[in-house]
């Protein structure tokens, strides 16, 4: 999700007032989402990275992330929206980790739809928990070192137990994927849109799904083989 500060200068606003926009558009796509099929939506809220930003605006926008989490907690509950979070949350401020761990307790039942906020995620930082993680389990008896398949290590990730994307959206016109999801978004497909956050509506995540439907996803394979031989019928 990117843009907010961007959308603010466009206007001669402050930043903090795109970042209080992007928060309603993290609303509106959450339930555009669901309405348009999916079952999974990660959103990249806050990156390791994000903390080298300056103090003042780093307080607003935790400040705005417990906000959304007290008003949005009852229409979670409501419409039987499941929140998870990967990465290290535990960093959060208290009054972040706590609102985040109700709202995980009070959701933790619904499964026909499945939020997932990245707040203080960064897929290297990832990769190094998950070999650490991986290393003390070999160390403790319980892996085998030897047994050095994906299946193995992907347990060890945030997202051990979550799909891998189908589709990664990167809104604003920028063209790169900012250390998020590297090893989950191996196959996934791409949709870069100019757009900035803000902006974001439920027809340009449409339009994205509807982009994704059109490409040939081959996992390595050919297409005879995704699709079948092509028949010919002799008249």
């Amino acid at each position: 999700m990117d843009g907010n500060g961007r959308w603010a200068k466009q206007r001669g606003l402050p930043r903090i007032e795109g970042h209080r926009r992007g928060v309603e558009t993290v609303r509106t796509t959450t339930f555009a989402a669901r309405d348009l099929g999916v079952k999974m939506l990660t959103l990249y809220a806050f990156s390791v990275e994000n903390w080298k930003r300056p103090q003042d605006e780093v307080g607003a926008l935790m400040g705005l992330l417990e906000f959304y989490l007290k008003k949005e907690l009852e229409t979670f509950v409501r419409d039987r929206v499941r929140l998870r979070t990967i990465g290290r949350t535990d960093e959060m401020p208290p009054g972040v980790q706590k609102l985040l761990r109700t709202t995980i307790e009070e959701t933790k039942h619904f499964t026909d739809y499945t939020l997932v906020l990245a707040l203080n995620y960064g897929a290297r930082t990832e990769i190094v928990d998950a070999a650490r993680a991986y290393a003390a389990a070999v160390a403790a008896g319980k892996e085998k070192l030897n047994d050095g398949s994906w299946a193995t290590f992907n347990r060890y990730l945030y997202t051990a137990d979550m799909p891998d994307p189908d589709l990664v959206i990167r809104t604003s016109g920028e063209t790169r994927i900012s250390n998020f999801l590297l090893l989950q978004a191996a196959y996934a497909e791409f949709v870069f849109t100019p757009v900035l956050w803000p902006d974001f509506t439920k027809a340009d995540l449409a339009a994205a799904i509807a982009e994704f439907n059109k490409r040939e996803r081959r996992f390595g394979q050919t297409s005879e083989q995704v699709t079948g031989p092509v028949k010919t019928v002799a008249k």
